[in-house]
Order: C-alpha cells, then structure tokens, then sequence
C-alpha cells in the first residue's frame, strides 16, 4: 500500500535497519548478502578532495555508505574559516547572557514567520515523553544577504518562512554579522553536499539544482543551559526531545568540550555523536528519505545535556523551493522495493511541520 508523505509517521526509523541498498545497474538494490548494520561510531568523511569529478564520486559513494547505514556522518575539510566559527560563537555567548526582558522583545511568538527568540521550555518536540518542554532556548533565523538588498527573490519565495528575519541590533551589536557570515560560509558547504547526494543516487551532479534556488535554508542558534542552575527542571527533561528533522539533510556545529547529542541505534539504544575537533555533522531529514523511497535514513536523536555545563550549537537546515513536489527518485524504485510514497508538495509539508515544531509546551 502507497502511502502518502502526510502520512508517513514522523518518528522514522532508527539508524542501522535491515534495509541496506546497493547500486545495480541503474537502480539502487537489495544485495545478495546483506551488509553488516553493526555501527559502533558515526563515520567521518573528508571533503578535501571534491576538487576533481573522481574524488566527488569517491566521497560521494562514502556518503551514500554512511546515509544508508546511519543517517549521520561527520564531514572535515568543509573550508568554513575559523574566524566566522569563533565570532559567531562569541555573538550566541553575548546574546543569550542578556536578559530575558530583552531577548523576550523578539519572542518568535510575536512574528507570522516564526523567526526570532524563543524561550526555556517554550517548545515540545516529543511531547508524548517529555512532560516540561524543551530545556533550550534558541533563536531563528531565515536567509539574508550580509549586505541588505531591498529585493530579495530568494526571501520572497520563502513560504511558510517569508519576510524579514528579527535582530538585537541595539542590544547585542554584531550579533547579526556573525550570524549571516557564518549562515553563508555554511550554506555553501550544503550545495556542495547537494551535489553528492546526487551521484550518491546516480544521478547528475546538477539534479538539485533547479529544486533548490530559493530553498530558505533556516538556521538556529541554541544555547542549554547549566541543570545546575536551574533546580526546578526534571532530571529527564532532555535539552531536546527525540525527533526526526524534517527537511532535506542537516549541518550542525556543537561545541566541543559538551557532549549532548545521541542518536538511536538499531537495537533502539542511544549512542553518542561528540563533536569532533574541525568538523561538522550532517544528518539525513525526513524529505531526502521520502525523496529516497526510505534508502537513506531520517534517524531519530535528542539532545541530553547533563554535564552541568552549558552547551551551544547550530543547526541549518537545508530543504528545497516551495514549489517542489517530492516523491520517490527513479533509481531508488524497484519491483522488490516499490514505491512508499506518494507526491507531497514541499512547502504545504515543511510549513504543516513547521507549525506543530512550533506549538508550545
């Protein structure tokens, strides 16, 4: 039975299922043995040497290993100077010690695009398990140029994320400089791995091209801060509840010296994913594994910060036009995998998601 997108249950499955694929011919295929879905660490893949077509082929056929294994994969060699990952974590650090009265000023509440300030708790995105809320504050922001342009087709074709982003220009000066420096540097590496996921898939490099011109990627910084500090948050209040990510594929920057995140593995275990000293980490959302007939995998994780310290990070989340339908790509369709999903119109998806991520504790 076919299912449509809207569907789909939104908790996918946990990384390392059964289900591995390989290429045949054209098509992406069962193996006759099956690999080993055994995963005692994420795998880290080098971008250093997507300069030439063979190199973008080799790491894309490792990408396509670690999206259909785990979901998550750690990426060096992603060229964002160092400088704009020092300044924008100098930029969270200042704005989040502000007070609450002055963050509260750009609450995302008060704003129809959801970008903005939101609070401790506001938010719940496992509501079924987690009886407080998320024990994060973040705030969100959509595209901008760094040099303000008073017509901008890509904000414009933005959907559910349309108009101007929200800034503490007065209160947190250079906030939002090191914010966009950082948003640009990053959004360059998510077309590069557009371009992979493409041959990972057998298909031109240049497949996403047309489906992702005005994709509004959205970013978040997110600050959690120290249990030690805050007496009345349960000791199972997670920073943030289990979840898939909704979108195409993930980047996220996390501060070294924290742990927090942890992703499930296929014994229904959470294992951790640590920063790891000059990388990134990259995983698969629910709108590439619908795209993928579930070949790559939209793995469920959290984030669990019981260290006593606090802890930042920054997610992008990188999707597609609004006008974009998704469904199944050819090569992940067979007779012995047929396919999944019915056509989903990306923008009424992302912003229906969008929306409940959004619903208040």
């Amino acid at each position: 039975m076919i299912r449509t997108a809207a569907e789909r249950p939104y908790k996918l499955a946990s990384c390392c299922a059964a289900d591995i694929y390989v290429s045949v011919g054209t098509r992406l295929q069962k193996p006759k043995q099956a690999l080993s879905t055994q995963v005692s660490a994420v795998p880290i893949i080098d971008l250093g040497k997507c300069d030439t077509p063979e190199g973008r082929l080799a790491t894309a056929y490792e990408i396509r290993d670690a999206c259909m294994r785990v979901g998550f994969f750690y990426i060096r060699n992603h060229d964002i100077p160092q400088i704009y990952l020092d300044s924008v974590f100098s930029a969270m650090e200042r704005f989040f010690s502000l007070p609450m009265a002055m963050k509260m000023k750009l609450h995302s509440k008060a704003a129809t695009d959801y970008k903005g300030y939101n609070a401790p708790l506001d938010k719940n995105i496992d509501s079924a398990h987690n009886h407080q809320g998320d024990f994060n504050e973040g705030f969100d922001i959509g595209r901008e140029e760094i040099e303000a342009r008073g017509n901008d087709e890509g904000r414009a074709s933005n959907g559910a994320t349309a108009g101007g982003n929200v800034w503490p220009l007065d209160d947190c000066p250079g906030f939002r400089e090191a914010c966009l420096e950082y948003y640009h540097a990053a959004m360059e590496v998510g077309k590069l791995l557009y371009t992979l996921f493409a041959l990972a898939l057998e298909l031109p490099e240049t497949y996403f091209d047309d489906k992702t011109r005005n994709s509004a990627a959205r970013m978040k910084v997110i600050h959690y801060p120290s249990r030690d500090e805050h007496p009345e948050i349960y000791n199972d209040t997670p920073g943030v509840g289990a979840h898939t990510d909704f979108k195409c594929f993930t980047i996220l920057w996390q501060q070294s010296d924290v742990e927090g995140l942890q992703l499930k593995d296929s014994k229904e275990q959470w294992i951790d994913a640590p920063a790891i000293r000059d990388t990134l980490i990259v995983n698969i959302g629910d709108q590439l594994a619908l795209w993928t007939n579930d070949i790559f995998k939209s793995t469920v994780h959290r984030v669990v910060n019981k260290t006593g310290k606090e802890r930042y990070s920054i997610p992008l989340f990188f999707g597609t036009d609004y006008d974009v339908n998704i469904e199944p790509i050819p090569s992940c369709v067979s007779a012995d995998r047929p396919a999944k999903f019915t056509s989903i119109n990306s923008g009424e998806y992302f912003k229906r998601r969008l929306a409940e991520a959004f619903r208040a504790a």
